[in-house]
């Protein structure tokens, strides 16, 4: 059939634009005002797709369209709701045999409709097909299919229609399309990290977000077993708590979307940090203090009220929309299991049981209950489903029925049911068991069943952590470190972290650890220390599950002492006896010393992918060495430990077949505080380049003289020697300076690493009795190339270019802030103070990271006087936390004091 030229429709779209841009800006302004409730979201987005189906109509009729043609809703659209600026998708059904391309006047009406839509300010996704057309691009394609599931007729031939959704009925196969969606589900969740805790998620794509509850309906509705919540209540595939519970958060998910939507004033799915606040603040979330904790519930402190833990307005939106995305996945699982059981059993029948005790079965490798209120009879049947599931060969997880049965006996786990000696003496029992406890746990944080049992653990979960480097919520971040602390104790695993796998193989008593690891941050957010709050939880959880007294006492000191050995190994000078004396009086032997030491590295890998490193492996781990010596009664001393690395350096040097006492001319130069902070490789490596230039330059001078300088002329000048390799911990490089002294040249250096990007980790500074600056640098690049050696080169020429340029130092590049450093900002921190021998300062900084930060803080120093004698390097995430070892005359003046740290500050505020 071929349509009619199309009327002018120009003239009538201008009223026709005003009237629809007036009722949609009603409309929203409605939706932007309805504060935390959202009781009227649903109506709203129906009045909105209401709104447009009305617009759409007249637009169809403008357009003149003949019989036989339709307009229908599909995607999103077509259930009806539509969120302020998501697209429009339409279907333009043709009749059969319809060929736009081949007919110009149909052609001309389609463009003049499509373009309608657009100068309306409906962002139109459109396509136009027969109904052939739509059958054989839903067959090959599960997208189109989906969207087609949910076509909704407009305007036009409402037979066409029909015959579409029936031909399209009989093209469906339900068991293939329920596969398709739940493979596509695993993709789009493997895509965010299988994770509903990201700190910013998608509220409609991540797990947990709405596209999880819209999978529940397509494949329901494409097997005919329900198209509404209610529906599948009736039809038996949810309980009434259930849809009660869907529908809930289903609104909450839904407003916030919308949210996001007028406040970007466009299409914005994510709670990217630049929104958080404002959404938040739409809720009518406010910053505040944590609320009292009080007394009631076993093992719960009260705790007051401080201004430390003042929580943000967007830390309140996030948690709760981390509970309704924990609920969401949840009710995910159960009803899309259901579903599953009931298309296989229209042919395959009920699966086989087989009892493994009379409380429960193994259904084809789930964990199945033999009654539906087994849990509310029986409340001790709850944790011994997970003692169950980990110790039952065969059993991969719950089933349907038992994921029901815990969701509906969240009542049941109380007060009472936590201080039940046999529940207590199970949940102990789970986490020593000798295999699967990280699976236990975290399915029980799954279930809800670790929060209703552990009281203290429910109030951090989906809890997020401002401080920029954790990229997991509080909960999420405590079962990382659980399972990183358990693969320390699994042979398969000893390939990751050889050294805390070999001592882990000594330990005893494991679960010592995996109770620590859950308790080191349960008291993030209520205010004050959450080493010390934590250390009292656990204390009462020890004694309320009957940990002897020593065990009880080792878990203590891990939980308050969980962030010393970190902060010790990344700001103290571990060259220095008194310090290695003052960690092991800390520790106080060796089994606290390995156990702390084995948590640590747990607790930084499990912060963020980003934050652990190599360098810091090698800081932990000789923290350790060092102080079990001091623990074995070797207390440090320095002429043995400097002649042990002479002697093992010297026979390192043998093996490149130096002259004899080839060595002797530049080791006369260095002092003690050189050979304690170079490890005997190190100084092998550098006695073997620079001796060579050394004997160079006194041939050099024995047969060309210096002049006698003139008074008050500069010294004269020889050129620096740069030398650079592959980093012996196994990542970036090792960088080699050797120059003549002057007050800029560590500023100078700096300079060249960040107008280079790399970053450096540390830095250690010395300078020879014959006034040479020789320093060592630790550095990493964004991505170290594979043809290293080009990038050795250019470091060395370069960096050695910079400093013979000599000149006034340049000015730092102001670097831009990430845009989580512009949502969550670090007030800048300087201190200064002497060392406890009172003969050099440290100094401590404190800031947001950004580019050209740290040469900024070394050029202040530099134009102050002051040498840098020991840099430490911390960056986590977007903050640093730098540390340095310092000397000039002008810190022993108060007042030129106060002005360096003005100076800093300013620095580091950009």
């Amino acid at each position: 059939m071929t349509a009619a030229a199309p009327p002018s429709i120009m003239g009538d779209l201008g009223t026709l634009r005003l009237e629809y841009r007036s009722n949609k800006a009603a409309l929203l302004a409605r939706l932007g005002l309805q504060g935390s409730s959202t009781r009227g979201v649903r109506k709203a987005l129906q009045e909105l797709s209401r709104l447009t189906d009305q617009t759409l109509r007249e637009l169809w009729s403008l357009a003149g369209f003949g019989p036989g043609f339709s307009l229908v809703a599909v995607g999103g659209y077509g259930r009806g709701e539509l969120f302020p600026f998501s697209d429009v998708d339409v279907l333009v059904l043709l009749p059969d045999g319809s060929q736009p391309d081949a007919d110009a006047a149909l052609k001309s009406r389609l463009e003049a409709f499509i373009g309608g839509c657009w100068d309306l300010g409906l962002e139109i996704g459109s396509s136009v097909r027969t109904i052939g057309d739509c059958v054989y691009e839903a067959s090959k394609d599960v997208t189109v299919q989906t969207s087609l599931l949910e076509c909704r007729l407009i305007a036009g031939s409402k037979n066409a229609f029909a015959r579409l959704v029936s031909d399209l009925g009989e093209a469906m196969d339900p068991k293939a399309f329920f596969v398709a969606k739940t493979l596509e589900m695993r993709q789009r969740h493997t895509k965010f990290e299988n994770t509903p805790y990201s700190l910013e998620p998608n509220c409609k794509e991540s797990p947990g977000g709405l596209r999880d509850l819209q999978i529940i309906l397509w494949v329901s509705k494409a097997a005919g077993l329900g198209r509404s919540w209610d529906e599948l209540a009736r039809k038996g595939l949810a309980t009434p708590l259930e849809a009660r519970q869907i529908k809930a958060n289903e609104a909450l998910l839904s407003l916030i979307r919308a949210r996001l939507h007028l406040l970007a004033n466009r299409r914005e799915d994510r709670l990217v940090f630049d929104l958080q606040t404002a959404v938040a603040e739409s809720f009518g979330f406010k910053a505040q203090v944590p609320a009292v904790i009080t007394p009631g519930e076993p093992g719960m402190p009260h705790v007051a009220p401080t201004a430390r833990g003042t929580r943000r307005a967007s830390e309140a939106l996030m948690k709760r929309y981390y509970w309704a995305a924990k609920a969401v996945t949840q009710l995910n699982q159960i009803l899309l299991l259901n579903i599953q059981e009931r298309l296989r059993s229209d042919v395959a029948g009920v699966d086989r049981l087989r009892p493994l005790n009379e409380r429960f079965f193994d259904k084809a490798g789930t964990l199945e209950v033999a009654s539906d209120n087994l849990y509310v009879q029986q409340p001790h049947a709850i944790l011994e489903t997970f003692h169950l599931y980990q110790t039952t060969v065969g059993i991969k997880g719950l089933s349907a029925r038992t994921l029901r049965a815990l969701y509906n006996a969240r009542p049941v786990m109380n007060a009472r049911f936590r201080a039940d000696p046999v529940n207590r003496a199970l949940f102990l029992k789970i986490l020593q068991e000798p295999e699967g406890i990280t699976h236990a746990i975290r399915l029980m944080n799954q279930t809800s069943v670790l929060g209703r049992y552990l009281w203290v653990f429910r109030h951090i979960v989906g809890q997020m952590q401002h401080d920029l480097f954790h990229v997991y919520t509080v909960d999420q971040h405590i079962l990382m470190v659980l399972r990183n602390v358990r693969r320390f104790f699994i042979a398969e695993h000893s390939h990751e972290y050889p050294f805390c796998s070999q001592l882990a193989a000594g330990w005893d008593k494991p679960w010592i650890f995996y109770i620590a690891a859950i308790f080191h941050d349960i008291a993030k957010g209520r205010g004050g220390d959450h080493s010390e709050l934590g250390a009292h939880d656990v204390r009462v959880f020890c004694r309320q599950h009957g940990i002897a007294r020593e065990d009880c006492k080792l878990i203590e000191f891990l939980v308050a002492e969980h962030l010393t050995m970190s902060r010790m190994a990344q700001k103290e000078d571990l060259s220095d006896p008194d310090v290695i004396a003052a960690f092991a009086r800390r520790v106080g032997n060796e089994r606290y010393l390995t156990a702390l030491y084995l948590l640590t590295v747990a607790d930084i890998r499990g912060t963020s992918p980003k934050v652990w490193n190599a360098w810091k492996g090698k800081l932990l781990e000789d923290l350790y060495r060092y102080t079990l010596r001091a623990l074995g009664g070797r207390a440090p001393d320095p002429g043995a430990v400097i002649e042990g690395r002479k002697r093992e350096a010297l026979s390192m040097l043998a093996l490149h077949a130096l002259p004899h006492q080839a060595h002797k001319a530049l080791w006369d130069t260095l002092d003690v505080s050189y050979f304690m902070r170079h490890q005997a490789d190190e100084i092998a490596w550098h006695t073997r380049v620079l001796t060579r230039q050394i004997a160079q330059s006194a041939a050099h001078l024995a047969k060309n003289p210096l002049p006698a300088p003139v008074e008050g002329a500069p010294p004269a000048i020889d050129k620096c020697i740069v030398r650079a390799r592959l980093s012996p911990e196994g990542e970036g490089l090792q960088v080699l300076v050797y120059a003549p002294d002057q007050h800029d040249l560590f500023a100078r250096i700096c300079g060249y690493f960040d107008s280079s990007h790399f970053s450096i980790l540390d830095a250690r500074v010395h300078t020879t009795r014959d006034g040479h600056a020789l320093d060592t640098f630790q550095v990493v690049a964004p991505s170290l190339s594979e043809h290293y050696r080009e990038l050795i080169a250019m470091v060395e020429n370069n960096l050695a270019h910079t400093i013979d340029e000599r000149g006034p130092l340049p000015t730092p590049t102001k670097g831009r802030l990430s845009r989580r450093v512009k949502s969550f900002p670090v007030t800048p921190r300087v201190d200064l103070r002497p060392d406890e021998k009172a003969q050099r300062w440290l100094l401590s900084v404190s800031a947001s990271d950004r580019a050209g930060l740290l040469y900024g803080i070394t050029r202040v120093l530099a134009r102050n006087d002051i040498s840098v004698q020991l840099a430490k390097i911390t960056t986590l995430g977007e903050r640093v936390e730098d540390t340095f070892l310092i000397s000039g005359a002008q810190l022993q003046m108060n007042k030129r004091q106060i002005e360096i740290e003005t100076e800093l500050l300013e620095t580091l505020e950009g």
